[in-house]
């Protein structure tokens, strides 16, 4: 067999195949041998059918059709494997006609091929990354969030103010478009915090300034993107009218750090103990999930260096990819579509947006590391296919490796093993700078507001754009949080034994 290969334009090639003359005729003397043993012609013994006996029963050409299509079907893998292409789309195959017996048989096909492109740098990445073990800012972080598990409210003076984020203890009557009550919403007492997303922003802006006593009445909008505890409502009124009263404004307080804390409530032995335990748990969690932190921080600095386009067919098998992962994990979680779209807050349309920007995003990885491994040499050799399916398991190992090659499926091993090669260069090389994010973002959170910025965020709230009120004028993501916030807010006090449970999880 000899293959001639000639590239062409938008990263296809022409691939040319010369089947020597020897192989066809051996081709053709068994086919007619196969076709006696499996058809039956009346005067003749099954096997021992002659082949003008066989070219007029089943046609002339039968032979000669079947013997071209194994020709193709059998030879085109191996060229794809023995010429190192990566395809990224069906073949399209030239007529070449049917084999001849005594004469060399060729055929052609056109394939479009993975682009070798090129990065506009070769030098060392540089990520940041967290440091190794738990900092000090890493515990005090941890244990911040113990203290807000385990808060309580006390009542404040009476001249205290309801504050925006503040918290208070509310009586709230509710009634719809036709004056009807909403048992649902209405309360004798619930201790409710500002901006928790349980009813929407304009309800909490009606409660700001209030004061223990005081009673007020209001009609707001239902609005489209509801909130929790106004989502039962949605398409049953417009509007809901609230006579609420404050019976106390409240404050939370979170426990204080103290070894009698740490024991009674959490279960360690005082302070010390606890801070320990929760080192070890973050450097433990760390250890676990550093070096894949480093491998997507590498990758993504690589792949911004990608100079080109991703070809569209490449971008498609990875979304093809990537979907039958999502739905066979769904499978296996015993979850439907329509269930995780739910939970996930999003549509099927950004379902879909999604998939393929993450598909975009694997494909220009998978050419960064392919131009990163062509730059620096790193290629896959035989003894490292071999080594591969010595791993995998199998009973026979080179028979697997022989089924693969003829599969023309060698490459897609090579590719991986040489992308693999590529990800541990590009990790080794990599200059690191160890980053305290947890010590960052205390930082960050003391520092004063901008009162430029202050002052666009109060008049944001105070007018939402036109068209929208005030709870519509959020980003979606920030909604998440708040919900999350309101059931701690809503909720009585957790009992002993749920926060031990709690206090160990976290630790």
């Amino acid at each position: 067999m000899e293959t001639k290969v000639e590239a062409l334009e938008d990263n296809r090639v022409k691939v040319t195949v010369t089947v020597d003359a020897k192989e066809i005729d051996g081709r053709i003397k068994k086919t007619y041998k196969d076709f006696a043993y499996k058809y039956s012609f009346p005067g003749f013994r099954r096997g021992k059918a002659p082949r003008p006996v066989i070219d007029n029963a089943l046609g002339a050409e039968a032979v000669r059709a079947t013997v071209t299509d194994e020709v193709v079907n059998e030879t085109y893998p191996l060229v794809v494997d023995e010429s190192n292409l990566y395809p990224v789309a069906k073949p399209e195959f030239e007529d070449g006609g049917l084999v001849e017996p005594g004469k060399p048989y060729v055929f052609g096909f056109t394939l479009a091929v993975k682009p070798e492109l090129e990065l506009s740098s070769y030098e060392a990445v540089e990520v940041e990354l967290p440091a190794e073990g738990a900092t000090d800012a890493e515990v005090d972080e941890q244990v911040e969030s113990l203290r807000e598990h385990y808060y309580t409210f006390e009542d404040a003076s009476a001249a205290t103010k309801i504050k925006e984020g503040g918290f208070a203890d509310l009586a709230i009557k509710a009634a719809d478009d036709a004056g009807e009550a909403i048992e649902s919403l209405a309360t004798e007492s619930r201790i409710y915090g500002l901006g928790s997303g349980l009813f929407p922003e304009a309800f909490d802006q009606e409660l700001v300034g209030m004061k223990k006593g005081q009673t007020k009445s209001f009609v707001i909008d239902v609005p489209a993107e509801s909130s929790t505890l106004l989502a039962q409502l949605a398409g049953k009124t417009a509007k809901v009218a609230f006579d609420v009263e404050v019976k106390t404004v409240k404050t939370k307080e979170l426990p204080e750090v103290t070894d009698e804390w740490a024991k009674d409530t959490l279960g360690f032995e005082n302070v010390e103990d606890l801070r320990a335990r929760i080192a070890e748990s973050i450097a433990q969690q760390k250890a676990d999930v550093l070096p894949r932190m480093k491998e997507n921080a590498c990758l993504a600095v690589l792949s911004e260096r990608l100079e080109g386009e991703v070809p569209q067919g490449m971008a498609e098998d990875s979304e093809t990819r990537l979907l039958q992962d999502f739905f066979q994990q769904l499978q296996r979680q015993s979850m439907n579509f329509d269930t995780y779209l739910m939970q996930q807050g999003i549509t099927s349309d950004q379902f879909k947006e999604d998939v393929k920007q993450q598909a975009l995003d694997v494909a220009k990885q998978d050419l960064a590391l392919d131009a990163w491994a062509r730059h620096f040499e790193l290629v896959a050799t035989d003894d490292d296919v071999a080594a591969e399916f010595e791993k995998s398991g199998a009973e026979d190992p080179k028979a697997l490796q022989e089924e693969w090659r003829k599969n023309g499926q060698l490459h897609l091993l090579r590719e991986g093993i040489m992308r693999s090669n590529a990800m541990r260069d590009v990790m080794d090389k990599a200059q690191v700078t160890e980053i305290d994010f947890a010590a960052k973002k205390d930082e960050e959170d003391k520092k004063p507001a901008k009162k430029a910025a202050a002052k666009k965020a109060a008049k944001k709230a105070e007018k939402p754009a036109e068209g929208e009120d005030a709870a519509e004028a959020k980003p979606a993501k920030k909604a998440a949080p708040k919900k999350k916030a309101a059931k701690k807010a809503d909720a009585e006090p957790e009992p002993a034994a749920a926060a031990e449970d709690g206090a160990a999880q976290n630790a």
